[in-house]
């Protein structure tokens, strides 16, 4: 019992400063310490410190025991014993109430009168403990038919509903935050200055020297007309930025230079200029684009 006490008071106060950590600190639904590997190491200092404070109070509690006389270390001990005592008489008194069982030696009141091959049988009470369950499932089975089917409660399948669509939110604000997650599939046309402003500046450091700084054709075809070799959607021309242009005597991928975010821009830069018309444009190439309609 001396060794027990410790031990628990070591581990609750761990729990408690664990529990604490979830409780004050937001994660979004996720372990904070899985969020927050640091906190791994104040577990670990409270730990350290309990250990410690636990055996600070033995050896304060051993150094008070050998100051005392011997008929007050004498006292001392008989009162622990009683404690000790009182505590094992505790546990059997509630584990008896708990089994239920009958002593051994009144078992013949609980005897049945049949054996097999002289293996007798006791007719013995369904433990409290059994019991209790037993009935707490019931009032649970009642409960969860009241919630679900009277009162209209949310069903499994409709957290799970509910739980999805929050996730899909969370990715989408993840998505929007991370910009460099875009590619081909999801990339979209942008419209803002700043993101247009940007794909100027990309385009007159990498595309130049084959589109011309109006964008109307040198080496690489015109942008500005509605002829396209692969497509003159934001997808289609992300994706031969990214990858480049036909084998052999198409544009280089960019993939390497560019982030997904700038390739992205630039896409977007290069389509603001269609019907711009620049003087002497380079002769169409490729195959008349019409965008498709979206029912």
């Amino acid at each position: 019992m001396k060794t027990i006490l410790p031990v628990l008071r070591i581990v609750a106060l761990v729990a408690i400063a664990f529990a604490l950590t979830e409780f004050l600190i937001p994660t979004g639904g996720e372990l904070a310490i899985v969020q927050f590997p640091i906190l791994l190491l104040v577990l670990f200092a409270v730990l350290i410190i309990a250990i410690a404070i636990e055996i600070s109070i033995a050896a304060l509690s051993t150094i008070l025991f050998k100051s005392l006389n011997e008929e007050a270390r004498e006292n001392y001990l008989r009162k622990e014993s009683e404690k000790e005592a009182k505590f094992g008489m505790w546990f059997k008194n509630l584990n008896s109430k708990l089994s239920n069982r009958k002593p051994i030696e009144a078992e013949g009141e609980i005897l049945l009168d049949h054996d097999y091959d002289g293996i007798q049988e006791l007719d013995n009470d369904l433990p409290p403990w059994w019991k209790f369950g037993f009935y707490a499932s019931i009032i649970a089975a009642i409960a969860y038919m009241a919630y679900y089917h009277i009162f209209d409660g949310i069903t499994q399948k409709e957290e799970f509903q509910i739980e999805m669509a929050n996730a899909q939110l969370a990715v989408e604000e993840y998505k929007k935050n991370s910009p460099d997650l875009v590619d081909a599939s999801s990339v979209i046309l942008l419209t803002e200055a700043s993101d247009l402003a940007a794909g100027n500046k990309i385009f007159n450091e990498k595309c130049v020297a084959c589109h011309r700084a109006d964008a109307g054709g040198g080496i690489g075809p015109n942008l500005t007309d509605e002829y396209w070799i692969f497509g003159g959607d934001i997808s289609t021309v992300f994706n031969t930025i990214s990858e480049g242009g036909r084998p052999g005597k198409g544009m280089i991928s960019w993939k390497q230079d560019l982030k997904p975010a700038e390739m992205a821009q630039v896409g977007s830069y290069i389509l603001s200029l269609q019907g711009t018309n620049p003087p002497d444009p380079k002769a169409p190439d490729g195959d008349l684009w019409v965008a498709e309609k979206v029912l």
